[in-house]
């Protein structure tokens, strides 16, 4: 007769992760309350199968155990052991140079990276996630966008999705320069309507853009495990996902959870009182090919959101120290002559080159 102890074994397996109860297990193996075997159920729960980590108690409550997920090691150094060259993404073009932005020369991608915007709303986040689908579009990107679908109707009981206008428009306007299907009309990007769950509907192996990620406010310590399910299904493709910014605040929602997670780690603001002028910060990058996390850019969105031009390094004014403001004598504070009161200057303004 099969021991207590090995049906406890050969259940569990199909139970890896799960929370189970003595309750339950008493169900399942028709034990009865107070019995000898209930007795031994408990011992092997308790002490056996929890020495032998096959379980551990929960923490909700007594009887209630979670199974441990079984893992073996990874051998690293296996003959033929394949090396994967560097994943060679395309960024968005400045339409001045023709040129990929410069940040793309010293960020290294690799397989299974994400690259995280971080902007408060109306800041770009869109220009580049698309921009970097069209520059990237040889690769059959898959996109999710809070705002790219509209609900169309139901048929079968199934929900239909089309374009949303705005999102349909800009495609229609990046057209003179990029092509978004194939000599058959058929999309070379793949249009997902998903607003959550996200990790579930990645596409393994390909570029997965998600414009933006949407969490209530008090749920954004979330954002950590939204990232981690992300990462851990792209398989050898990337994630670029924006993040929203609140007004005036320096990280996206979610903060040290975002970096975290992040192997490129992007900020996005305002430069000055023009909604198209953009400031890009490097806040984070695990590998690079020279000195650029903390380096701030500065550019403008033109074309109806649709591309930018004038990328450039900037600093903060050494006049006003970055505050846009200068102390004048019986004026009091005045605007920044020497940054148009932005706070900022392009980089290498009065050097000798």
């Amino acid at each position: 007769m099969e021991r207590l102890i090995d049906k406890l074994r050969e259940h569990l397996k199909l139970c890896q992760g799960k929370i189970v109860t003595l309750r339950d297990l008493r169900v399942t193996f028709k034990i009865e309350p107070g019995s000898k075997d209930d007795s031994n159920l408990r011992t092997h729960m308790s002490v056996t199968l929890v020495r032998e980590k096959i379980v551990r108690t929960s923490g909700r409550k007594d009887g209630d155990y979670k199974v441990v997920t079984q893992v073996k090691p990874v051998r690293v150094f296996t003959p033929g052991r394949e090396r994967r060259p560097i994943f060679e993404l395309k960024w968005i073009r400045d339409t001045i140079t023709g040129e990929e932005i410069s940040i793309g020369k010293s960020i290294v991608i690799r397989e299974g990276d994400l690259i995280t915007l971080g902007g408060v709303k109306s800041k770009g986040k869109t220009t580049i996630c698309l921009g970097m689908s069209a520059m990237n579009i040889h690769r059959r990107p898959v996109l999710m966008g809070n705002e790219y679908t509209v609900l169309a109707g139901n048929k079968d009981g199934l929900e239909e999705y089309e374009p949303a206008p705005r999102f349909l428009s800009r495609l229609d306007r990046m057209s003179e320069w990029v092509d978004w299907t194939d000599e058959d009309g058929q999309d070379l990007f793949y249009l997902l309507p998903v607003r959550e769950d996200y990790a579930e509907h990645i596409i393994k192996d390909r570029i997965n853009i998600i414009d933006w990620i949407n969490l209530d406010g008090d749920k954004s310590y979330d954002i950590g495990k939204v990232l981690d399910g992300i990462k851990t299904s792209l398989g050898r493709g990337i994630a670029i996902v924006a993040l929203q910014k609140g007004e005036g605040s320096v990280n996206p929602r979610g903060g040290q959870f975002v970096r975290d997670f992040s192997d490129v780690e992007i900020h996005l603001d305002g430069l000055g009182s023009s909604d198209d002028d953009i400031r890009l910060t490097v806040k984070g990058c695990k590998e690079k090919t020279s000195q650029i996390v903390g380096k701030t850019y500065a550019y403008t969105i033109i074309d109806g959101g649709t591309a930018i031009r004038n990328f450039r390094e900037i600093k903060k004014c050494p006049i006003c120290s970055g505050s846009g403001e200068r102390w004048v004598k019986g004026e009091g504070k005045i605007p920044c002559q020497d940054c148009y009161g932005d706070g900022w200057i392009d980089k290498y303004d009065g050097e000798q080159t």
